[in-house]
């Protein structure tokens, strides 16, 4: 089948970057997709080899002269344009119009996943939209996470791609990863980390500039990573600091111990819900729950990680729990009746 993914940039580049994990799981399985995005310059470093069945198209400022695929996903609610719709509502038999929706634990995923949506006026009158959750429970359309892909993580060697980067540990250092938003508890964090030897790989961010060497902690300044490296660096930590959806997502597969960095919601502290919501589906160990709390300042950060070893034992554990739902995409075709 033709899907169509609609995408806008809104800032930081989440949305593109789960956009395009879904355009080429699509691909990988034999369907083709065109990604409509307003913004797509961080496809360069995110995504520099393209593979067949993808086409990257511009947003649309006015009507194009297209027939519009038998899929359409309206990612994370970015309205579609208009004359598209007018398109998709004149199609005979109509395109499957799903709006892709933002990835949450909280209660109400279950309850809205799958809800119709008809629409009675407007250039789409007469279509229906669905809405899709991704989840974490049997009751949601859970994660992206392609074929194959525990098995690619269990037959890595870490420390040999590490090596081969000049990102290697030395002996006694523990691997860190640090991928946030700014966030004023840094220090209190570097100190913390810095009680006993680590190496600490940040990425690209407002954070990276501020993180500097002091005894018992050694940086390195990463660059931009396509997403296979940057699932790779994920792979081959020991401890992954973690930001939005997309990177989120891609530490569960890991199955490392890591710490996410919600994306912060300052008018109404939505956030602070939403966190707390996962924090319990997945059942954290309490005390690394303070850590995740104090990163996310909702407490003052531990003076030193407290829960580390509760959360390597319940990281591995947590992703066979997800690994034994259908992913995303497979559960996305079932929904719309198609062969998986």
């Amino acid at each position: 089948m033709l899907w169509d993914i609609f995408c806008r940039v809104i800032d930081n580049h989440g949305d593109l970057g789960v956009c395009w994990r879904l355009a080429r799981d699509l691909a990988t399985r034999g369907e083709r997709a065109r990604l409509w995005v307003d913004d797509a310059a961080a496809l360069a470093w995110m995504a520099p080899q393209q593979p067949g069945g993808i086409e990257l198209r511009g947003w649309p400022d006015g009507d194009v002269d297209v027939r519009p695929g038998d899929v359409v996903i309206e990612a994370f609610g970015c309205d579609l344009p208009p004359a598209f719709v007018a398109r998709m509502a004149a199609q005979t038999p109509a395109p499957r119009w799903i709006n892709l929706e933002y990835l949450s634990a909280e209660d109400y995923v279950e309850r809205s996943h799958g809800l119709a949506s008809p629409q009675f006026s407007g250039p789409g009158a007469g279509l229906t939209k669905h809405f899709f959750y991704p989840g974490f429970t049997p009751r949601t359309g859970g994660l992206l996470r392609e074929p194959r892909l525990l098995e690619r993580v269990a037959a890595f060697d870490g420390h040999a791609w590490l090596d081969e980067r000049g990102w290697a540990p030395r002996p006694g250092e523990r691997v860190v990863s640090l991928f946030a938003y700014a966030n004023p508890a840094l220090p209190a964090l570097l100190d913390a980390l810095a009680e006993r030897p680590t190496l600490l790989l940040a990425c690209p961010g407002p954070l990276q500039a501020l993180v500097t060497d002091r005894p018992g902690l050694r940086t390195i300044a990463l660059p931009y990573l396509p997403q296979d490296d940057y699932d790779r660096l994920l792979w081959a930590c020991d401890l992954n600091f973690v930001r939005g959806e997309d990177s989120f997502v891609r530490a569960q597969w890991a199955g490392k111990p890591f710490v996410w960095h919600i994306y912060p919601q300052h008018q109404d502290d939505a956030h602070h819900a939403k966190l707390e919501a996962f924090m319990a589906r997945a059942d954290l160990p309490e005390a690394w729950r303070e850590v995740w709390r104090g990163w996310n300042g909702l407490g003052p950060l531990p003076a030193s990680p407290t829960g580390l070893e509760a959360a390597e034992a319940h990281a591995p554990a947590w992703r066979a729990q997800l690994a034994a739902q259908p992913d995303l995409l497979t559960q996305l075709r079932g929904f719309l009746g198609a062969s998986s």
